[in-house]
């Protein structure tokens, strides 16, 4: 996705891509990928990481995450099987701060009901549950 969009797939970027993606659910933060390329790659700088992140993002594989915990944290982008890109939503445990992800695509409905009634497209959309998880019942 990269080349066709006109940027390189650097070592760097490939390196943080990958860190995302071998750690799936983990939403990392900016830091703790850099912690994690570096032990791949012990000359990239910090500001190389955020930048990379930056693009990243920008260019829609990765997802920047508020998760109300004080930190910015990221994961990899989820794509459907048109490759576009499908978000997914998120169960906060409010006793321990576990994250689960909810793969269901609970929003379909909603959006195309707010396109009929109010006749506004949606083109984006981001949902945190809040509650208690089972080990914390």
């Amino acid at each position: 996705m990269l080349k066709e969009k006109g940027f390189k797939l650097t070592t760097q970027r490939r390196t943080v891509l990958d860190v995302l993606q071998n750690n799936e659910g983990d939403h990392l933060t900016a830091e703790e990928i850099y912690e994690i390329v570096r032990e791949k790659c012990p000359e990239i700088g910090l500001a190389t990481v955020y930048r990379t992140i930056q693009l990243l993002h920008e260019l829609k594989l990765i997802d920047k995450l508020n998760l109300d915990d004080g930190f910015i944290r990221y994961e990899i982008g989820k794509f459907n099987d048109d490759n576009h890109h499908h978000h997914h939503h998120h169960l906060i445990c409010e006793s321990c701060g576990k994250v689960i992800e909810v793969e269901d695509d609970l929003m379909e409905s909603i959006e195309e009901g707010f396109e009929e009634k109010y006749d506004f497209k949606v083109t984006d959309h981001k949902v945190k549950f809040y509650g208690i998880c089972k080990n914390c019942k």
